[in-house]
């Protein structure tokens, strides 16, 4: 099994440049397409596209060890929630690797009786299931760092001997809860605080950001392969081609990938 995850990480670099030309082309093939290019242009795009995507499928061979070993390493997180959505997704993406290697194997001729709607279906079933988890993971994250920063910035206010409400709003003042119709700036109040505090939470770890854009941007394939949200080919170009994009992004600045 470490041989097989040595030649996973080995050609993964490959496997990332060969995905964003493959969403490139569909990103291409749909604006040829509006702006009326000739047939054989489409034609020739889409063949290209396609024979990206078979290339993507065999640098893939053997991911689903990768994947694995990567589920076998999550085990043993200290945090429960971390260590459940993590795991789940590796192995979700593990079982996505191996219908993808059978969708290979029919593609290439190897097993010409392959149903490959139905295993491409499982694929992105698969594919989908491991996105959710990575995307809950985002988010469980987030709501730490801004429980963390909340608290920071309370000690700093008390260490500062500021002693009233964020924004200068008291509690029985004007607009307050005491107040006739002071409930609804309140609660403007308090979201417009939430957002700031998001944004300056995603601002100060950009790891996180890139993993919460580039699962967002990934989840519109399956969603739109799956039939549960037509996106169009022209989206799910654009959205394949920007995750690509921040997927070199971490393998050229490893320091951008989000751990554990």
């Amino acid at each position: 099994m470490d041989a097989w995850v040595r030649f996973s990480a080995q050609s993964q670099a490959r496997e990332r440049l060969c995905r964003a030309a493959q969403y490139a082309c569909s990103l291409l093939g749909h604006a040829l397409q509006r702006h009326g290019a000739s047939p054989e242009l489409q034609k020739q795009i889409r063949l290209l596209e396609g024979h990206l995507s078979l290339g993507r499928k065999l640098l893939r061979l053997g991911n689903s060890a990768d994947a694995l070993e990567s589920a076998k390493r999550a085990v043993h997180l200290s945090d429960v929630v971390l260590r459940f959505c993590i795991t789940v997704s590796h192995l979700n993406r593990a079982l996505y690797f191996a219908c993808d290697n059978v969708l290979w194997a029919g593609k290439s001729g190897l097993a010409p009786h392959v149903d490959q709607e139905k295993w491409a279906q499982r694929s992105f079933r698969y594919y989908l299931f491991s996105l959710i988890m990575n995307l809950s993971r985002d988010a469980y994250e987030i709501r730490l760092l801004m429980e963390q920063e909340s608290s920071a910035g309370s000690r700093r206010m008390k260490g500062s001997g500021g002693g009233g409400v964020p924004g200068g709003i008291e509690p029985g003042g004007p607009g307050g809860p005491g107040t006739p119709g002071g409930g609804l700036p309140q609660l403007a109040l308090k979201l417009r605080l939430r957002v700031l505090l998001l944004a300056r939470v995603l601002r100060g770890h950009p790891p996180l950001l890139l993993d919460v854009v580039r699962n967002a941007c990934d989840l519109f394939i399956p969603l739109d392969k799956l039939g549960l949200w037509r996106c169009g080919p022209g989206v799910v170009g654009l959205c394949g081609l920007v995750s690509s994009i921040l997927s070199i992004l971490t393998l050229i600045c490893p320091w951008l990938r989000l751990k554990p």
